[in-house]
């Protein structure tokens, strides 16, 4: 298994951007990038240069997801009928990290890799530690019972730092969501201006 070695937040500032609309985000300090020039005025940004953005940007609100995976996600949302891009997000919005994220039963995206990993996690009644298991509409995915009593679960669920979408089914007293459908891109809640099709033009070119 690979695994992300960056500080999780680092991103934040490359970008320029909060994320994951998080209080704990450096940009909300130090709006300008990292390192001894960050500070630089920013030069103009090349076509290319603007679809490697919204790849990264993309890639890294999904946690730890490695280039070679977001490229396979890719190629399959290629492959399917209809629009690209649409098809990406309804793939990276259908992996299990990303609806145990969604779900509030974890503060982050990081987070939600690890609760799965660890076995936390059951998916119509049985366990799966592989936090990129694709989730079909109708799955049920809950917290496993000895895991409910976790603070960190509790402290997400009650947090109001971000809110349930409608594809998504809460019931949060028995910690289980069920997925509704697969979402469209303006569905999906980013506290950032996503650009899936350029990601898809970056691959495409």
């Amino acid at each position: 298994m690979s695994k992300r070695h960056s500080q999780k937040y680092k991103i934040d500032r490359r970008m320029g951007e909060n994320l994951w609309g998080r209080p704990k985000s450096p940009v909300n300090s130090r709006s300008y990038g990292p390192g001894q020039h960050g500070q630089r005025r920013k030069s103009k940004v090349s076509d290319f240069g603007l679809q490697l953005r919204a790849k990264q940007k993309l890639k890294g609100y999904y946690g730890n997801i490695t280039e070679k995976q977001f490229r396979r996600t890719f190629d399959e949302a290629s492959r399917r009928k209809g629009n690209a891009a649409e098809n990406l997000i309804g793939l990276l919005e259908s992996r299990l990290d990303a609806l145990v994220y969604r779900a509030k039963f974890v503060p982050t995206v990081f987070a939600a890799r690890q609760f799965v990993n660890h076995g936390h996690v059951l998916v119509n009644g049985k366990r799966v530690n592989i936090a990129s298991y694709r989730c079909k509409v109708g799955d049920v995915v809950e917290v496993r019972e000895r895991s409910r009593s976790m603070a960190l679960v509790l402290e997400a669920l009650e947090s109001a730092e971000r809110d349930i979408p409608d594809y998504i089914d809460l019931d949060a007293k028995a910690m289980k969501v069920t997925f509704v459908r697969i979402p469209e891109f303006a569905e999906v809640p980013y506290p950032v201006q996503m650009e899936p099709s350029l990601v898809v033009e970056f691959y495409s070119s």
